[in-house]
């Protein structure tokens, strides 16, 4: 923020206004059917785990979230018995993250409520609109880690 009150939200403000409001909206429904034992933080890791499972590096990538902080997730995440850690078929070396029998309900809990939510907005808006939207809304997310990512790049300073 800038220090003063724009006329209008900027984009951090409403991204973050749809994020924290969908994820309450989320993570109450899945209290209510039972998964109760875990927070919204865990979305770093739930949000991008594959039924064949994932491994903790992707999951980094996926989420934005350093490889340290996958890592606790995950371990809380096995503690309450929605994960565990496989060796990976393609290497032995390696570990994917796989969902176990509740992280599987679970995920399929949170998929329903998401088409639930997604759905409330496509009736609202209409749904070609709701698909510019988030059609638009995926670019502008693309572009976003685009710009990040060169920020970020080797070689780079600020102002280049």
């Amino acid at each position: 923020m800038t220090g003063h009150q724009a006329a209008e939200p900027d984009l951090g403000v409403l991204a973050a206004r749809i994020l924290f409001s969908v994820q309450r909206e989320l993570f109450a429904a899945l209290a209510e059917q039972g998964f109760d034992d875990i927070q919204p933080r865990a979305g770093a890791v739930l949000a991008y785990l594959r039924a064949d499972g994932v491994r903790a590096s992707e999951l980094a990538r996926a989420s934005g979230r350093h490889k340290q902080v996958i890592g606790s997730l995950v371990d809380d995440l096995e503690r309450l018995g929605y994960v565990e850690r496989r060796p990976d078929p393609a290497d032995r070396r390696a570990k994917l993250i796989c969902p176990t029998e509740r992280g599987l309900l679970q995920m399929e809990a949170a998929a329903s409520i998401m088409r639930t939510i997604e759905e409330r907005h496509a009736k609202a808006l209409g749904r070609r609109e709701y698909a510019a939207f988030k059609a638009a809304l995926q670019r502008v997310a693309d572009l976003q880690a685009a710009a990040q990512h060169d920020d970020q790049a080797p070689g780079r300073t600020q102002g280049d």
